[in-house]
This record gives structure tokens, sequence and C-alpha cells, in this order.
């Protein structure tokens, strides 16, 4: 009588084992990266997001942020990539921030966005900047490391 033995033996269990390991050594980087890279590209638009507004507030000759008749209200709103208190009357739900706006005499406009504790462990309190010229030219710039920045930002 002969006894028929059904299963997997050890080895390849072990085997199967190993290149799970191997597979997950090279994707959970990978993957890591691409979280990192996507909420960076995310800051980057809802910031970005501003500069027609801010142009539409310089245009009517309005120059400081608030939320009175002749003080710009960029209208932002809250991301939880973002730390930054409102600049206007608007209340932020907890846990969101908005980006800063400053404008200077000169004509020129700075919207800074903090990445927030809630962002990808390296770009956290890293910063990304638009920033206006005064003539009207917009340029983006970034303290996040090279590989996790956005197409367009320097």
């Amino acid at each position: 009588m002969m006894l028929s033995v059904k299963g997997f033996t050890l080895i390849e269990l072990m085997i199967v084992v190993s290149i799970i390991g191997i597979l997950s050594a090279v994707a959970i980087p990978a993957y890591q990266t691409y979280v990192g890279k996507s909420q960076a590209s995310r800051v980057m638009v809802e910031a970005g997001g501003l500069r027609s507004l801010l142009e539409t507030c310089v245009n009517e000759g309005k120059t400081t942020i608030g939320s009175g008749n002749n003080e710009c209200d960029p209208g932002a709103v809250g991301s939880t990539l973002i730390d930054g208190a409102s600049q206007t009357s608007a209340v932020l739900p907890i846990g969101q921030g908005v980006p800063q706006v400053t404008f200077s005499v000169d004509g020129s406009i700075e919207v800074v966005a903090t990445f927030s504790s809630a962002a990808f462990p390296i770009l956290q309190t890293k910063t990304l900047t638009w920033s206006r010229s005064q003539g009207g030219d917009w340029s983006c710039s970034t303290t996040i490391d090279e590989v996790f920045k956005p197409t367009g930002c320097d």
C-alpha cells in the first residue's frame, strides 16, 4: 500500500517566503518615493491655485490679506498636508492649514506652504514657495529633497 502525501515541503515554503521578501524589499521603497512625490505635487497645486486669485487682488489694488472690503481674500482651502493658520476670518477644521501669503510693497507676492506633520516624514517642516515678481512672473522653489521635487519647482 502506497501513501500519498500532499502539500508543500519546507524547502518550497522557504523559497516562496524568500521571493516575497525580495519583492517587498524592492516595492516598499518605491512606494514610499511615490507617496512623497504625490504629496509634494499636491501641495504645489494647492498653493499654486492661489495665484490667479492673488492676481485678481493685485488688479483690484488689494494688497493686504484679510476679509474686509479693501483686503484680499485668496480663498485658500484647508489642507491636511499644510501647516498655517487662516489669514482671513475663515475657520479651518482641526488638523488643516493654508499657505501663508505675503504682499511686499514693491508688488511682489510670496505664497509659502509648509508641510505639516501629516505629510510624509521626509517632507515634514519643509516648504514650497510660489513667488511673484514685480512684473507678474510666478516661480516655484522648495526646500524638499531633489527626489521628491515636483516638475516645475526648483
